[in-house]
């Protein structure tokens, strides 16, 4: 069974109401949400969880960390049976807490259907940064697909750039393998997009596997895509000592980056030059025409 808590870390204890019940009930949240010490053998995961990797060593210092200090932030659930819980938000800290040898954990129980379990657990996900590229973008495309939620809904959100989000997604369309190099940081998602390309899935990988074995860089990466786009049949070729960008060139594309919101290159040639701004969607291409046509050039 839970029990009731008995120290509320300072803090927490404003976002509590006190009600009139018996002293032994828990204590409750303004929002109906009560907090309690829960067994951990009685909270199972979190089905719908959109992180699947978790480093052994974070999760073995914060273990330590709660062995000598507790859990200072509580986990939150939703009753799934008259002694059992699913998990919400706070799988690292479940998890370390096992590490820890713990036999409970604060917890917020809160009653969530199971839409919001979805979105509540990829939010805090999101926002700490703790998802890999791979992560992140089947979090993005279970939210669309499944919740009937826009790309531009989900910019709202978060607070993130919907081209950010279209670049994102569009690392799905590679193959599983090259996916589970940029899962595993083995390659970027900067090198990642460059693959995205190449027509073909094998030209794909072979190149993905080229990346790792001789450290190419992403503008290297890049090149030889562009080389195996022109010589036809998305084969990638070898660049002949690919011209670096100039500081000036950096520096426009950065400024034109920031104000476009997407990827832009700049190249000044000795009598010509060239901008070059990237677009996911058609959405992000009216995005971008729209930018421009409010300028006064």
């Amino acid at each position: 069974m839970a029990t009731k808590h008995s120290g509320l870390g300072k803090g927490l204890g404003d976002l509590f109401a006190r009600t009139d019940g018996e002293e032994s009930a828990p204590p409750t949240l303004k929002d109906g949400s009560s907090y309690e010490d829960i067994p951990l053998k009685q909270i199972s995961p979190n089905p719908q969880q959109p992180r699947t990797v978790f480093d052994d060593d974070e999760l073995a210092e914060l273990a330590d960390s709660i062995k000598e200090f507790g859990v200072l932030q509580p986990i939150v659930v939703r009753r799934a049976g008259v002694d059992s819980y699913e998990l919400i938000m706070g799988e690292r800290r479940l998890r370390a807490s096992k590490l820890a040898k713990k036999q409970t954990i604060p917890a917020i129980i809160r009653g969530t259907e199971d839409q919001e379990l979805l979105r509540d657990a990829l939010l805090e996900n999101l926002h700490r940064a703790d998802l890999n590229p791979i992560e992140e973008a089947r979090a993005y495309g279970q939210l669309l697909d499944d919740f009937d939620c826009t790309q531009e809904e989900l910019s709202q959100r978060i607070h993130r750039s919907r081209p950010q989000i279209s670049n994102t997604l569009r690392l799905l369309g590679l193959p599983e393998r090259v996916q589970l190099k940029v899962a595993a940081g083995t390659i970027s998602a900067g090198h990642a997009r460059a693959l995205l390309g190449l027509e073909d899935a094998e030209m794909q990988e072979l190149l993905a596997d080229r990346i790792i074995a001789e450290g190419l860089s992403v503008r290297s990466t890049e090149e030889i895509v562009a080389l195996g786009r022109k010589s036809g049949g998305g084969r990638a070729g070898t660049p002949r000592g690919p011209r670096m960008a100039s500081d000036r060139e950096r520096e426009l594309a950065g400024q034109l980056s920031d104000h476009f919101d997407t990827r832009v290159k700049v190249n000044i040639g000795r009598n010509k030059g060239r901008i070059t701004i990237e677009f996911a969607t058609g959405e992000d291409l009216e995005r971008i025409m729209a930018i421009m046509e409010g300028r006064s050039i």
